[in-house]
């Protein structure tokens, strides 16, 4: 008996040092994406969103984004809505956090006024889209659990294949697995489980580019929603980088002067 109590303690020791391990090495590979990833200070770009229902039917919608970057929290963020006719003007604003919870803000013309996206409804869809609100601010270290689970190839590419587990309150997933580029370390996989633990969504990253020599984005933004048949898919052209845009430049009093 004592030897089978020993056998099995000594189980339990070894999965959690294996635990502890894969944390630590799953924490260091996050740092580093978000190490080589840093310093781009601003961005400003345009996107095209195509909406794509299970009938293969499309609409496209243009936006333009700007972008910041916060030392020390989660970046900030502005996207408006330019095409269609009838959701010209439509614009929102997210400050992303380390550690307590985004803020976000819609602009709607058709209502003329700014409302505020309550926490409780971050876990649902951003105009139509498959992207979910929660979706759309920057992936802060500290908002995540990350555990490396192996080594993997997405077709050519060695991969880093991690778990992350989200550890603020009102998403709408239980754990994402991502697929993160073994040498560029930058995200070309990751796949979102529902709170029944189910796959619900995958988003694929393609087309990168790189520019001012360091700062890699993908050109090809595809999530596949697997419950619902419908996919979105996100185009991105003509970024511009350090273009001087500061912190006042993203307040809610300005989403409704954006056009």
């Amino acid at each position: 008996m004592k030897r089978i109590i020993t056998l099995l303690v000594a189980a339990v020791l070894l999965v959690n040092i294996t635990q502890a391990q894969d944390e630590a090495k799953g924490l260091e590979i996050a740092k580093k994406v978000e190490q080589i990833d840093s310093d781009w200070q601003d961005f400003q770009a345009q996107m095209e969103m195509t909406l794509i229902n299970k009938k293969g039917q499309k609409s496209v919608r243009k936006i333009r984004t700007k972008n910041l970057e916060v030392v020390g929290d989660g970046d900030k963020s502005m996207s408006i809505f330019d095409e269609p006719r009838d959701i010209k003007g439509t614009a929102m604003l997210t400050f992303s956090h380390s550690v307590k919870s985004d803020e976000q803000w819609l602009y709607l013309p058709a209502l003329k006024r700014v409302k505020r996206i309550s926490s409780r409804n971050k876990s649902g869809p951003f105009m139509g889209s498959e992207f979910a609100y929660e979706d759309l601010g920057s992936q802060e270290i500290e908002k995540y659990q990350h555990f490396y689970l192996n080594d993997e190839k997405l077709g050519d590419i060695a991969t880093f294949k991690s778990k992350r587990i989200p550890t603020y309150k009102h998403t709408g997933y239980t754990k994402q697995i991502t697929w993160t580029d073994a040498k560029r370390y930058i995200p070309l996989k990751i796949e979102f489980y529902d709170r029944k633990d189910a796959l619900l969504k995958t988003l694929v990253f393609k087309d990168y580019q790189q520019y001012q020599g360091k700062f890699w984005r993908a050109s090809t933004m595809e999530m596949s929603n697997h419950q619902n048949g419908k996919r979105t898919i996100l185009k991105w052209e003509n970024y511009r980088f350090k273009t001087g845009l500061k912190s006042s430049d993203f307040r809610s009093n300005k989403l409704k002067r954006q056009r």
